[in-house]
Parts: structure tokens; C-alpha cells; sequence
């Protein structure tokens, strides 16, 4: 079914040692929510379930809930707040936001093999004319993966945070972030004194570990959004240090970076989920981790830090080397 297969993760069991499962998160413009609801419908075999105006659900078999919304917080505030579409406020506000506002599309997390069945959904959608990030030069459109976590164990959670803000420099060349979503601050990376203290790391607490975290990046506004997850272990704490509605607690990583490319022919959710895959290795070997750790440190240049520049071409040779790409 897919022109790729979404490939295997190198620890493939959750934490409750079930099968991974990973839910994706696509904005676009270019099609209605009412058209997009429709081309579901049609190539999962799914139910509509409405909700109002801004948001609308695709029930499938087998797979769950896929929610189906315009991303405008104000407008699904008052379509809740005044009884759906029985508002003609709402309803109006819908209409207009339908040529304004991105569409998104949050799928339920799925099993890789489950995955393949969104391969046909993205082509029906570019087909029907959605259009992803290059788009729009004021709208960050993105895809969003959310991966479960293989272990709620602090150090294995470090080993990820390590691998991450390890590779992340290069993850932006290796998705192509468009500008745009550069400059906005949804994707902003982890700050090199963050690295740095990850990086002298062995063990750490659960505790230690989120107050770090939070120390240095109490936003949602980063390139893997950490606060989700951490919200599952502590909501109370998250909660009340970073104050967003919009975090919601789940045992997965969440992850902003990738460019949603719907219009473009040979792009599938394979292309983000392959780059992923990387981070999701290198934090599964322990002896590549080490020894990516000691380079980051011995890379270290007094007030200028390390070059980002040489970094990058560092690890491109490497992972080629290691076949990884």
C-alpha cells in the first residue's frame, strides 16, 4: 500500500510493553473542514461524528478517533461555549475562518502497520488540493508525531532529551524547515546551555529531570515538546509552572519540527517519520550516545561555544557512514 514502509523502531514495545503506537498531527490549508471530513470518510471507510462548526470527528474501525479541525482557538472556545452550530455568530465565524484559517487533521495513535493506511488518506488530500508549508510564507503549517514512549524510566527519558538536542541542529537541515517556521518561535530548539547540561548527565530523578527541563525550557514552544509527557508524570507541577490549556498529558514525545508537504507528489508521512527514526536510535545506543556526548563536550570553544556549522557536517558523515540515512 505505501510507497515505503514506515520503518521498525530499534526498541519497538511501550512502556506497558504493548506495541509503540504513534499518532501524527497535520496542518494545511486549500480544502473546507467539510471536504476534508469527506475524503476521510472515503478512504478509511469512517463515520462522521459532528461536533460543531470548528471540529467534526471520522470514526474508523480498527483504528479510532480522527478529529478534524480548524485551528482557531476563539472559534472552537465559542462554538463549545454557545451550543455548536445552533449559534449564528459561530456559524458565521466558521465560514469565514474555512478561507483563513489552517485545517488540522489529529489522528489517533496507530501501530506502524496501521500507519500505511494514512499513505492513501495524504495523496487524496493533495489530490482534492490541500496544500501543506510552502504554501503560505505566514503560516507555519507543521506535522507533529507523537511517539509513545518505550519507558517512563528517568534515565531512559534522558537518553532521548541527550540523543535530541544532540542531533538537532541537523534535524532542521534534514527536515528543510522552511523559513517561516524558522522564524517563528513554535519550533525554537533547546538552548546550547541545556545541551550542555544534558550532555554531563549519567542519571538523573524524575524530579531532577523535569525541574531541568523546566528551568530552561517552560514553554511548549519547542521543537520536541517535552511537557506532555512530563504532564502525564506531573500534571500538578507542569501545570502550574508553565500554565497552558494546551498541553494535555500523554505518555509520547511530541514532536513539531517536520514541514507538512501535502503538495508535493512524492512526499508521504514516511519522509518525517524516517528522520525521527534517528533520534529514536541513537538514544537506543548507549554506546553511540556516550560517544556523540564526549564529542559535544571536547567540540566546546570558549564564549563561542561549538560551531554549528562543523557539527553538522560531523554528523552527516557519520550517520551516512552508519547507514542510518
Amino acid at each position: 500500500m505505501s510507497k515505503t514502509l514506515f520503518k521498525a523502531l530499534t526498541e519497538p514495545l511501550n512502556y506497558e510493553g504493548e506495541d509503540r503506537r504513534v499518532g501524527f498531527e497535520l496542518e494545511f490549508s486549500g480544502l473546507t473542514l467539510e471536504r476534508t471530513v469527506e475524503v476521510l470518510q472515503q478512504q478509511l471507510s469512517g463515520k462522521r461524528v459532528a461536533v460543531s462548526k470548528a471540529e467534526q470527528k471520522v470514526e474508523v474501525d480498527e483504528l479510532g478517533s480522527f478529529t478534524v479541525e480548524i485551528d482557531w482557538d476563539y472559534l472552537k472556545r465559542k462554538a463549545k461555549a454557545e451550543g455548536g452550530d445552533n449559534s449564528a455568530w459561530v456559524r458565521e465565524l466558521g465560514s469565514i475562518a474555512e478561507n483563513l484559517v489552517p485545517i488540522e487533521i489529529v489522528c489517533p495513535p496507530l501501530t506502524l502497520e496501521q500507519c500505511e493506511r494514512l499513505i492513501p488518506v495524504t495523496d487524496a488530500l493533495r489530490e482534492a488540493g490541500a496544500k501543506g508549508t510552502d504554501e503560505s510564507w505566514i503560516a507555519a503549517y507543521g506535522v507533529h508525531i507523537n511517539p509513545e514512549v518505550p519507558s517512563l524510566e528517568p534515565n531512559a527519558l534522558l537518553r532521548y532529551l541527550q540523543a535530541f538536542s544532540l542531533l538537532q541542529w541537523w534535524l532542521v537541515e534534514a527536515h528543510r524547515v522552511d523559513t517561516t517556521r524558522k522564524l517563528s518561535p513554535y519550533i525554537d530548539k533547546y538552548p546550547e546551555t541545556y545541551i550542555r547540561l544534558l550532555v554531563s548527565q549519567q542519571e538523573v530523578s524524575r524530579e531532577q529531570l523535569i525541574n531541568d527541563y523546566l528551568e530552561h525550557n517552560a514553554t511548549r514552544n519547542r521543537a520536541l515538546d517535552m511537557l506532555p509527557l512530563f504532564a502525564f508524570l506531573n500534571e500538578e507541577k507542569i501545570m502550574k509552572a508553565v500554565e497552558d490549556n494546551k498541553i494535555k498529558a500523554r505518555p509520547t514525545f511530541h514532536y513539531r519540527l517536520p514541514n507538512c508537504q501535502l503538495e508535493h507528489p512524492d512526499w508521504d508521512l514516511t519522509e518525517p517519520w524516517k528522520i525521527w527514526w534517528i533520534v529514536d536510535a541513537l538514544a537506543n545506543d548507549e554506546q553511540a550516545l556516550e560517544y556523540w556526548k564526549q564529542a559535544f563536550t571536547d567540540a566546546e570553544r570558549p564564549l563561542i561555544g561549538v560551531s554549528e556549522k562543523d557539527w553538522k557536517e560531523r554528523l552527516q558523515q557519520w550517520l551516512k557512514d552508519r547507514e542510518w540515512l
